[in-house]
């Protein structure tokens, strides 16, 4: 029977606190900042619970009526309207991050339901990814930024450039509201429940993306694209390439850039990249 993979969506509201007994309150505030303090804060999170098995005689994967039960059972009463820290006792042992809650909602789950991945949004910006392989997740911020570009060829006419990118390439260039998701991938610290800290990962993301890149014109502004035409692409690619060290520097490792140019066009690059020139640009190069 052919095979397919099913998504129930689910949602609780909780909260949570940072906090590390054997630590004093300074090192807890240095930690976790606004995170620590007392008596916690909440999220209304949202949760997709991918399945996958052979398709049956009824035509389903399984019974989703059956499956919102589980659930509703295992995770959604539980976890609704309480205070993490003392919901479960695998919560008391490490903290409830994004990523260490789809942790241990994996785990309630995987005795009654063919498990795929596990995705906890804690807001619309930041969620975690889990897929049953040990303490291995996935950690991924949705931000924005603003730039211009002109997609152009500089050895070719302007006849020739329009003939490839069409009104792109029209002199004075034009822009866009990119969306930019980054997914980092690492193991969860014993401790702390996290795959990297999130306010380095906002940091390094803020310092070599997004205050380069917002309101510039890409092709003026950032030296690698005085060379390289600015597609979505090559945009990725060059994100890829600024930030596959300071993501290991912060302990994790660069897992997905996906970089939405407008609600028709999305790209993703996926690992981690030294940022170098394109092939063809090496060559031009080498000719020249």
């Amino acid at each position: 029977m052919p095979t397919c993979t099913i998504v129930r969506r689910a949602a609780f509201a909780a909260s949570h606190r940072y906090w590390l007994p054997d630590l004093s309150e300074e090192q807890n505030q240095s930690l976790f900042g606004a995170c620590a303090q007392f008596p916690g804060h909440g999220h209304n999170y949202e949760l997709f619970v991918s399945m996958t098995g052979a398709i049956d005689a009824t035509g389903m994967v399984l019974n989703l009526s059956e499956v919102k039960h589980v659930i509703a059972r295992e995770v959604v009463a539980p976890l609704n309207f309480s205070f993490l820290n003392q919901a479960w006792p695998e919560f008391q042992q490490r903290l409830p991050t994004t990523e260490h809650i789809a942790y241990a909602i994996w785990h309630r789950l995987i005795p009654f339901l063919p498990l795929t991945n596990i995705r906890l949004f804690e807001n619309p910006e930041l969620w975690a990814d889990y897929q049953g392989v040990a303490m291995q997740a996935h950690l991924t911020l949705r931000t924005h930024f603003s730039a211009a570009h002109r997609l152009a060829l500089p050895r070719l006419s302007q006849e020739e450039n329009t003939a490839i990118y069409g009104k792109c390439a029209r002199i004075h260039g034009h822009g866009h509201n990119y969306l930019l998701e980054v997914t980092i991938a690492g193991e969860m610290d014993e401790r702390t429940g996290m795959v990297a800290d999130l306010g380095a990962f906002e940091g390094a993301l803020h310092s070599h993306v997004l205050e380069p890149l917002d309101h510039t014109f890409l092709n003026l502004d950032i030296p690698y694209f005085a060379d390289v035409v600015p597609t979505a692409e090559n945009i990725a690619v060059y994100i890829q390439g600024v930030l596959t060290e300071p993501i290991r520097a912060i302990g994790a490792r660069l897992h997905c850039v996906k970089l939405v140019e407008s609600p028709n066009n999305s790209c993703e690059v996926y690992g981690e990249s030294e940022l170098v020139l394109p092939e063809w640009r090496q060559q031009e190069a080498a000719l020249a």
